[in-house]
């Protein structure tokens, strides 16, 4: 029997099929007794549409990559406001259980998405997995599939994302539904696993038996219980190919040969975990604000040994270079400041600044770092902050001596810092350069403004010249090291004094081959990028690269760069404050976002956007020019009901104390930065 599907995977297989079933029953439509409570079966939904959310949660804390991204959305999913309001409608006026409330309320949203198609369509079963999730959740049951323990082809009507997510490779085959579309989720995630997987596929293939050998072709669709002698040798030759295939690396290596570490920015102990899974060679960019921030007092020094050292024992054997505190502008310590105002934040006193007024702050973090290097393997480095003079090098180095650390640096987030590299790197070990602040002091625009794109960029000459700067000046520091016969320091630094950047320009695979050729040593960015940045440094040699470099820097590698990209001006509302942005008075933004994003504000976007916003003091409501219907922000329903694709227009009003920050997390959002 052969039979057709869509190939949504690539590959061929062959082998026995392993039936799976993971549907639920559908709940009675009958109403409750009239003289039962709504409370306590409001209370029964809530508490399993929570744990569904929990356990996803908990599955995407495992999870890897791309499965870690899909089981977050759909965590978002079954919190989501949109869902618990049209259950509790059903609950309460409609006096349903919360299992058919349930089926209801995810009935609905479907129909939503599947009314805008395409791609969001394809996201209706992802809303299905959440329906019998929860309702296997108020049954008292757990909801899975059984999976095969010998090399198997998975066969059955669908398959969830979570069920997806975790699959082996090396028993699963092939996978084969009978529903399902290219873009779905559980299609997304059998690509990234390599596992060959045919949706849509003829539904007497659920008919066969188990045990039966299938061939399977992701490519083309084709299944056969009896295929050809081509067919068969196809799949031995796919196997054999997939089993000698290379892993995708997060490691960094020019085509060359020449080595170029790609590490990870962080801001948290989880982040620090996933970016270890993801294969990062190191930590560049250890964020401690997320200790500090949001607190009455100062994190105890015992504390932060503590969170220090589950960081540091994520990378037994690799860099991690930790930041120091840097407080100020927007990142305000109330413990640290007091009542102190400043008419400019973002050139007042923050970073290594706030040492001149707060040192025991400064000095107690350098002795909680100093404490959880002690115990650690990973190669602890630590870098100050807004380091603009060589005076302030040799004070932040002299207190990290001080605590017995061996290595200390500055970031270079200034033109004067840049200029005068020489001098401010000859008492350090090495350099950060921030490329987020040096863009912004250096062409004179503030970061947190979205209105002129053009001026944000590190792709900016003026930019790329000052990081050659920073370059020529650490080359030039080790030889004067050298000429001052100063032989320790001359021997711990048989290479040049390492120059890394840690800003997000590093993310930008075409900016990272720039930045190799201006002498960069290592890139540092979000763990998601490393495989990206990584497959195209494998595609240029060293001299390529610093081909590159060169005509970066004369401005003729781009031209136009951003200039297409401005976003329409910030109009307040009438009648409102314009506000600050800092949670104090009130704020009214309208504006107009341009998407960008790959997938558009789709399940991962939408879902890191409503993750965001549901943790700012604003209300924030999206439309879709032309379309009249609004969304609320929070909402990953909701948001995805707009059916916004890339290259469309979002429309943004927010307001509140936190309205410039909502802004800003849906043009993260919109533009495939979140």
């Amino acid at each position: 029997m052969r039979l057709q599907g869509t190939g949504v995977s690539h590959g061929c297989a062959l082998g026995p099929v392993h039936r799976v079933t993971r549907t639920v029953d559908e709940p009675s439509v009958a109403p409750r007794p009239s003289d039962s409570e709504t409370g306590p079966e409001l209370e029964r939904f809530h508490a399993a549409a929570a744990a569904v959310a929990d356990s996803q949660e908990a599955a995407a804390r495992t999870a890897q990559s791309t499965a870690r991204d899909v089981l977050e959305a759909t965590a978002e999913m079954a919190a989501d406001p949109a869902l618990l309001a049209i259950a509790n409608r059903h609950i309460q006026d409609g006096r349903l259980t919360a299992e058919r409330a349930t089926w209801e309320a995810t009935g609905e949203l479907r129909a939503r998405l599947e009314a805008v198609g395409g791609y969001l369509g394809e996201r209706a079963a992802d809303i299905d997995d959440i329906r019998d999730r929860i309702i296997a959740a108020l049954r008292g049951g757990p909801l899975g599939i059984t999976l095969p323990t010998t090399p198997s082809i998975l066969v059955g009507e669908t398959l969830s994302p979570t069920d997806t997510a975790g699959l082996d490779p090396d028993t699963v085959l092939a996978i084969v539904t009978t529903n399902g579309g290219a873009q779905s989720h559980s299609a997304i995630l059998a690509r990234t696993l390599g596992i060959p997987a045919v949706v849509g596929a003829d539904a007497h293939v659920v008919d066969i038996d188990d045990g039966t050998q299938l061939f399977v072709d992701g490519s083309t669709g084709v299944l056969s219980d009896d295929p050809t002698e081509d067919e068969r040798d196809r799949a031995v030759q796919f196997s054999a190919e997939r089993s000698a295939a290379p892993v995708l690396t997060s490691h960094g290596e020019l085509a060359c040969g020449t080595r170029i570490p790609l590490l990870a920015n962080v801001g948290s102990a989880t982040e620090a975990k996933a970016a270890a899974e993801s294969g990062a060679e190191g930590i560049g960019l250890l964020r401690t604000e997320f200790l500090f921030l949001d607190r009455e007092d100062e994190p105890t020094v015992v504390e932060q040994t503590e969170v220090y050292a589950e960081i540091f024992s994520h990378f037994p054997g690799l860099p991690v270079t930790v930041r120091t505190l840097d407080a100020g502008s927007d990142k305000p310590i109330p413990f640290i400041w007091g009542s102190r105002d400043e008419p400019n934040p973002a050139l007042g006193m923050r970073g290594f600044r706030t040492h001149s007024f707060a040192p025991e702050v400064l000095e107690r973090q350098i002795e909680a770092i100093a404490r959880a290097a002690k115990s650690a393997t990973a190669e602890v480095k630590v870098m100050a902050p807004m380091i603009t003079t060589p005076k302030e090098a040799v004070r932040f180095a002299a207190l990290v001596r001080a605590a017995g650390l061996d290595s200390a640096g500055v970031m270079i987030e200034t033109p004067a810092a840049a200029l005068c590299a020489e001098s401010v790197l000859e008492p350090v070990a090495f350099a950060s350069i921030g490329t987020n602040d040096l863009a912004q002091y250096t062409l004179a625009f503030d970061r947190e403004l979205n209105d002129y794109e053009e001026l944000q960029s590190a792709r900016q000459p003026a930019i790329l010249r000052l990081i050659d700067a920073v370059i020529v000046g650490a080359r030039r520091a080790d030889d004067g090291d050298a000429r001052a016969g100063d032989e320790s320091r001359a021997e711990a630094r048989a290479n040049p004094r390492p120059v890394s950047v840690c800003g997000e320009a590093a993310a930008d695979p075409e900016l990272a081959v720039v930045l190799v050729g201006l002498g960069v040593s290592t890139l540092s960015m979000s763990a998601p990028a490393l495989p990206r940045v990584a497959a195209r440094l494998a595609e240029v040699t060293l001299e390529q690269a610093r081909e590159s470099a060169l005509q970066a820097l004369d401005g003729t590698l781009w031209t136009d760069d951003g200039a297409n990209a401005m976003a329409s001006d910030i109009e307040p509302e009438a009648g409102t404050g314009t506000g600050t942005g800092t949670g104090t008075g009130t704020e009214a933004i309208r504006r107009t976002i341009h998407v960008t994003a790959p997938t558009g504000l789709h399940a991962r976007p939408a879902a890191l956007l409503a993750r965001a916003v549901k943790a700012l003091d604003a209300e924030i409501t999206l439309r879709r020019p032309g379309n009249e219907a609004t969304a609320s922000a929070t909402s990953v329903m909701d948001i995805m009901g707009l059916g916004i694709d890339p290259g469309h227009d979002v429309e943004v009003s927010a307001s509140g104390p936190d309205a410039a920050a909502a802004v800003a997390a849906v043009e993260a959002a919109a533009t495939g930065e979140a």
